[in-house]
């Protein structure tokens, strides 16, 4: 995770020093470029900036997404199963499940969708118990706690913007400005603050 982290500190310094669109187009003294629907469709970002190295699709959040996708249309043709629970863990079951299916503090992921936001999609960790997994019978126990795991992500964010310089947002117009957002991208075990 922590080389993860240094990369998007760098990128953001990186983008903010160096791209005119992140400090504002030199002609419109620190704002942001005001795009139309047509110059730049819903669900895309400006193409200067993601070729300036933001590879988005390298970060977990982004890349699990595909697969989750997938993985949901499967079993939507399937029986549901009850993973939104805490399961009791069998060690002949978990030799060969992943990481979050053989942890004591098991998560599952949901794809997070948000219209004004670039990437539009990631992987959102939920933790499946409140506490935690008790290696020697399998079974959830209080004397733990599950706590999700946060990563800074930088993000893009879609906000209404004035394209006559008016001040009043034209319908349709928006500007992009970066965020950093915490994405949870997995559980652990940690002990309770009060007993």
């Amino acid at each position: 995770l922590l080389p993860g982290l240094l990369f998007l500190t760098w990128l953001h310094a990186c983008l903010a020093h160096h791209d005119p669109f992140l400090r504002g187009h030199p002609h419109t003294h620190g704002t942001p470029r005001c795009y139309s629907a047509e110059e730049l469709p819903l669900g895309q970002a400006p193409p200067h900036l993601l070729a300036r190295g933001a590879k988005w699709g390298q970060a977990l959040p982004v890349a699990l997404v595909s697969s989750l996708e997938a993985a949901s249309h499967r079993r939507s043709h399937e029986r549901p199963s009850a993973t939104t629970q805490c399961p009791v863990l069998q060690p002949e079951e978990v030799l060969e499940a992943d990481t979050h299916q053989r942890s004591i503090s098991p998560w599952r992921y949901r794809v997070d969708t948000d219209e004004d936001r670039y990437p539009q999609k990631l992987a959102f960790a939920e933790c499946l118990c409140r506490g935690c997994i008790d290696p020697r019978t399998g079974r959830e126990t209080a004397a733990l706690n599950s706590v999700r795991l946060l990563q800074s992500l930088l993000v893009l964010r879609r906000r209404p913007c004035s394209r006559d310089g008016s001040g009043l947002p034209t319908p349709g117009a928006f500007a992009f400005h970066t965020e950093f957002i915490r994405v949870p991208v997995g559980c652990t075990c940690v002990l309770p603050r009060s007993v």
